[in-house]
């Protein structure tokens, strides 16, 4: 399906709401790959339900060339944005129902099947992601589940390949899942020298828990049990054995456990791990401690239990995690 210079045809349909850099990311790691590869690569069309400016959800224009097209497509890659999560089990109306016709009619004349970040809510509401796992940004995973129970959501990867159907994690990410598609097209060493121009890795450590923000479950309805959350959250570092938190609370160790579990939706061992987890990541951002400093404040005892619990948590060791957010501000979501 390649398109009249040789070259494989990219269609971006572009919509009112669309996070920009879902677009330009992508679109600056395939440009690139193209120059590096000789000419051989990818052309890259910006289409639309009608052509003109299309308003981003940051006020940023992108200009669709053309209407939406017909035909084969050997990648189409949609992006996501405000206008993508609108998108409800059933559909909206405008221009994103349109849209979401087109997605699914195009989408057995395509070769690849690509989602970048709530992009797969459209990919979704065309009933494309039935019985297939897929990701999408973390702060939108729970609700792209509840909307369309069909899909496997996968919260954590960066990307997701099944078969002909890829999808991201948010906003960068979308460059990441573009040098996966360059290195399959491409080659390895095509990857690398595009991952090298854009200062970016080929492939990056860990999962997307590493940039989430924290999200507890909210306090138990039962004042002991929620009594056990507050000590967990202002002492990380104290001894929380499910004994000594059973007997602080006033309540045998067994009951303890299971009202804990059945009220919080996981184990009081499982929960502290989290909160220290969340500690110590507070720790390592501001920077200034050891590693073995960090790990006794935030109650792992030692440097080789907070280091296997982050791999477990956050797919990254402790000291990568530091050198990648260190005196960083907290990321936003799109």
């Amino acid at each position: 399906m390649t398109h009249r210079s040789g070259r494989q045809r990219v269609v971006v349909p572009l919509f009112d709401g669309i996070q920009p850099l879902d677009v330009v990311g992508p679109h600056e790691v395939l440009r690139i790959a193209t120059y590096v590869a000789g000419g051989r690569g990818y052309d890259v069309e910006l289409v639309g339900v009608r052509p003109g400016p299309v308003r981003s959800e940051t006020g940023l224009d992108l200009v669709a060339r053309s209407g939406l097209p017909t035909g084969p497509i050997d990648t189409l890659l949609v992006p996501g944005g405000g206008g993508a999560r609108r998108q409800g089990p059933s559909g909206s109306r405008g221009n994103e129902t349109e849209l979401v016709n087109w997605i699914r009619h195009v989408a057995p004349q395509t070769r690849r099947l690509v989602s970048v970040c709530t992009g797969a809510f459209l990919l979704a509401a065309a009933g494309l992601l039935r019985g297939e796992p897929a990701t999408t940004h973390w702060r939108w995973a729970e609700r792209l589940s509840e909307e369309h129970p069909e899909v496997d959501v996968l919260p954590d990867p960066i990307y997701v390949r099944s078969g002909r159907i890829w999808s991201s994690a948010g906003v960068t990410a979308g460059m990441d899942l573009a040098l996966a598609l360059v290195e399959e097209d491409l080659g390895p060493d095509v990857a690398q020298s595009v991952a090298r121009e854009l200062v970016l890795p080929v492939r990056r450590a860990g999962g997307q828990s590493q940039y989430a923000s924290p999200v507890w479950a909210p306090p138990a309805p039962r004042p002991s049990v929620r009594a056990a959350q507050d000590i967990v959250h202002a002492e990380p570092a104290a001894d929380l054995r499910v004994p000594v938190l059973a007997a602080r609370v006033g309540m045998s160790e067994r009951h303890f456990a299971r009202e804990f579990t059945r009220l919080v939706g996981t184990p009081p061992g499982v929960y502290v791990e989290r909160v220290r987890v969340e500690a110590a990541r507070g720790l390592l951002e501001s920077g200034g401690l050891t590693v073995t400093a960090v790990a006794s404040r935030a109650g792992f005892g030692s440097a080789e239990t907070m280091r296997r619990a982050f791999l477990r948590r956050l797919g990254v060791a402790p000291d990568h995690y530091r050198r990648r957010f260190a005196g960083r501000p907290g990321i936003a979501g799109s």
